[in-house]
């Protein structure tokens, strides 16, 4: 029997389905064993490479955190990052990050 999958909700901005799908399991949502390989070659990154000094001790609780969340400690980073971000520009005529 195949398992009935959920909607994918409409997202008002990437934002929005960053923070849906770094908490939601797409299992349920798509059927990865349909999925087909394609090829992006011209695909440009969206994302930069930084490095960034901090306690060992800071790094290994979000290590922590992240497992607790089932999510690699770096997309917990990004994810804290930008929910500090727009906290600092909201009430602000500043143009939010996304």
């Amino acid at each position: 029997m195949t398992k009935k999958l959920k909607k994918i909700p409409k997202f008002k901005n990437e934002n929005d389905e960053f923070e849906f799908w770094s908490c939601h399991d797409s299992t349920e949502y798509v059927d990865w064993g349909k999925a087909k390989k394609i090829m992006l070659p011209n695909l440009k990154r969206t994302t930069k490479l930084v490095s960034v000094n901090m306690p060992v001790s800071l790094l290994e609780q979000l290590k922590i955190l992240a497992n607790k969340k089932d999510m690699a400690y770096q997309s917990l980073m990004k994810l804290f990052l930008l929910e500090r971000v727009k906290k600092e520009f909201s009430g602000k005529s500043n143009r939010l990050v996304h």
